[in-house]
């Protein structure tokens, strides 16, 4: 057959979302294909954007922190967390020894829930059910911890500048060790459904795999640059808090496609029941808020304080005038931005099946993106 007479095909475009149930949230892809073959995959966003930072510039630094619990909802005790060190850094603010403890105990429980609603909606969007309800049940006791903190299941305003609002009760520990002996056995649950699941490893071994370089040279952190191979966790490489004082691993993938990055993400949960153990065990009495005028004033300067989130590297920039009680400029960096930027590069000659897979495997979430 000569060159003239080959079979072609017509390129089409295809819009997937932005409301679409496998985009987890209002993200639009333009999508040019060729045939079922995805040859070009452009994300739209802004559909969901709530100007969080220009509020924060019209708001007490106190007042931030509600608006902070929406940043990126899923791991709200984070958001709380990444604001209140910048302005402790930027303050000179020191936080009591055991107010540190319930942060750590609080944020690690809280990454728990954030991978265990992963972990179930990356199975709905490739067709299983049955993870969704295994992990929505452990989650459930997570969220029992927290309501019986601080009364909220989602958005908790727990976390304050110089500490957190309020002790735990009596009941909190026993419930928290009793969650953290029973979990592991879990966990090998999830583990004995999906790891040999033929229709499991199919839809994710190979595919959206993900070069070390290209990660790092588009800015991608947490489980999905570490899904890639490379091994750097902000709690190990760049300590904050009293992280230093804990004993956990940092797992790693090796060929950065999507069940590396689920394997990474299954590992971290272990990983951060051991944290919340040695918390528990560790944990001193004492105050748990250092004293903090809600009207106090800043010193002139500017910060930028980072921690590790359950989707990456979370940073907050302030910028204090040093004669307000607001902030003169806040800007916050997600995860989920440079994660969305980089899946064109890596969805190219999949199917949209595999865009699917893709997408669910860098646990992205829009109020991250579009702040």
């Amino acid at each position: 057959m000569t060159a003239s007479k080959a079979l072609r095909t017509e390129e089409f475009l295809v819009n997937m979302g932005p409301h679409h149930p496998s985009t987890h949230g209002v993200c639009r892809f333009l999508l040019t294909m060729d045939g079922e073959v995805v040859i070009k995959a452009v994300p739209y966003i802004g559909y969901l954007h709530r100007a969080l930072e220009k509020i924060c510039e019209n708001r007490t630094y106190p007042q931030c922190l509600p608006v902070l619990d929406r940043f990126e909802y899923c791991t709200s005790m984070s958001c709380e967390y990444a604001f209140c060190l910048a302005v402790e850094k930027l303050a000179g603010i020191q936080a009591p020894e055991r107010a540190e403890y319930l942060r750590i105990i609080m944020v690690e429980l809280n990454r728990i829930a954030s991978h265990l609603i992963w972990f179930g909606t990356t199975a709905l969007d490739l067709g299983a059910i049955t993870p969704f309800l295994y992990g929505f049940r452990e989650r459930e006791d997570i969220l029992d911890l927290f309501e019986m903190t601080c009364g909220q299941r989602l958005t908790y305003n727990y976390i304050r500048i110089g500490g957190v609002s309020r002790d735990i009760p009596s009941q909190f520990i026993p419930k928290a060790k009793e969650f953290i002996d029973k979990f592991p056995s879990k966990i090998d649950d999830y583990v004995k459904l999906l790891n040999e699941n033929p229709i499991w490893v199919v839809r994710n071994r190979n595919v959206g795999i993900l070069p070390p370089e290209l990660a790092l040279s588009y800015g991608v952190s947490g489980p999905v640059l570490r899904g890639s191979g490379v091994k750097f966790d902000l709690r190990k490489d760049d300590p904050y808090s009293i992280y230093d004082r804990f004993e956990f691993d940092i797992p790693t993938g090796k060929y950065g496609d999507c069940y590396d990055r689920y394997l990474v993400r299954m590992a971290e949960m272990l990983q951060s029941t051991r944290i919340v153990k040695q918390a528990l065990e560790q944990l001193p009495e004492g105050d748990i808020k250092a004293k903090v005028s809600p009207q106090f004033k800043p010193p002139k300067g500017e910060v930028y304080s980072r921690i590790e989130n359950s989707r990456g590297e979370m940073g907050i920039y302030i910028q204090s005038p040093g004669d307000s009680k607001k902030p003169l400029r806040v800007k916050m960096r997600g995860g989920s931005y440079n994660h969305l930027q980089v899946m064109p590069e890596i969805v190219k000659g999949g199917k949209i099946a595999d865009l699917v897979a893709v997408m669910a495997s860098m646990d992205i979430i829009m109020p991250e993106v579009d702040r």
